[in-house]
């Protein structure tokens, strides 16, 4: 080589796989694996147990959802019980779920045709074919987000806020909820970007989410963080469906929080502080259940519903033939 020569480009090293955190198993047959990361969290709040790399930012979807309805009540609007609910939900479609959507548009002079989300049918395949039975179309007040998004034009008209903007990054509301987000994770947010709702949406790592959850249960009675745990614990059917595992957990496990997310994020509190938080790197949502239950075991929930929720059989024609099940 000359001196006028430039030297060997040597690629960086590929960034390590995630670990797995729940394998498919066929006929006896390891099929397909679920990486993702995990952390556990004891009740005083130091972490328990960590697999992958829970300090990684990501996008929590859904899981945020608590968050954005604790910021709604800062910004004024006196929600409560299942109205407050609904607001922090990803809502099944039932028809109890929409015509309290709608009503909560209507106490404050709004209609559906006031929210942003994208037209969808009813989230529990149940629900959607029974939807479409009826000859109904995808509507916005359909979209499982209906009522959190239900929840902040309430606010923009109590406020005074423009609501034709009501999603964007810079509206008044948005910037509250980004600052509530840092301070229930106890970090700052590390990117923002828009959910499937068309919302914005902060990213923060899974140690910070379930730091976040932690907080809404153990916050001071009356704050606008344990107002929105309390009413999804004493509501859970209308934070998901009658179908849903969130509803199940909340509902048999007293005193905990649960809200999962898309792309298969899921967070957890329980009553005295212990928490978790979790993603499917590949956003599988079929990995959830298996992995769900069993950080739920490693934490010492010792109740049915742990293998209700983590019981993913797989068929072949009609009979049985595997499971997903977690690894660690």
């Amino acid at each position: 080589m000359t001196s006028t020569d430039a030297p060997p480009v040597v690629p960086p090293a590929p960034a390590p796989a995630p670990p797995v955190l729940a394998e498919v198993v066929r006929s006896g047959f390891t099929e397909g694996h679920h990486r993702g990361s995990l952390v556990l969290l004891a009740a005083d709040g130091s972490v328990e147990r960590a697999i992958g790399d829970p300090a990684a930012p990501v996008f929590p979807r859904s899981s945020s959802k608590p968050m954005q309805a604790a910021a709604i009540l800062r910004a004024g609007l006196d929600l409560s019980g299942e109205r407050l609910a609904l607001a922090a939900a990803s809502h099944s479609g039932e028809p109890f779920h929409i015509d309290l959507a709608r009503k909560m548009l209507a106490e404050h002079g709004l209609s559906p045709a006031d929210l942003q989300t994208p037209p969808d049918l009813p989230l529990d395949p149940v629900e959607a074919e029974a939807y479409l039975a009826s000859g109904n179309v995808r509507e916005r007040i359909t979209m499982n987000c209906s009522g959190k998004h239900a929840a902040m034009l309430a606010v923009c008209v109590r406020n005074g806020w423009d609501t034709a903007t009501y999603l964007a990054p810079d509206h008044p509301l948005q910037q509250l909820v980004g600052q509530f987000v840092a301070e229930a994770a106890g970090e700052p947010v590390a990117a923002v970007g828009t959910d499937g709702c068309g919302a914005p949406l902060m990213a923060i790592g899974l140690t910070g989410l379930a730091r976040a959850f932690r907080s809404l249960v153990l916050a001071e009675p009356g704050s606008a963080g344990r107002r929105v745990a309390d009413a999804m614990r004493a509501h859970p059917e209308y934070v998901a469906g009658t179908r849903r595992p969130d509803t199940w957990l909340m509902r048999e496990v007293p005193g905990t929080l649960s809200k999962m997310g898309a792309e298969a994020v899921q967070a957890v509190a329980l009553a005295d502080g212990r928490a978790l938080a979790f993603k499917v790197d590949d956003g599988s949502a079929r990995a959830l259940g298996p992995v769900l239950a069993r950080a739920l075991e490693l934490l010492g929930v010792d109740a049915p519903v742990v293998a209700r929720i983590g019981r993913s059989p797989l068929l072949g024609g009609a009979a049985e033939v595997g499971e997903i099940r977690a690894t660690f």
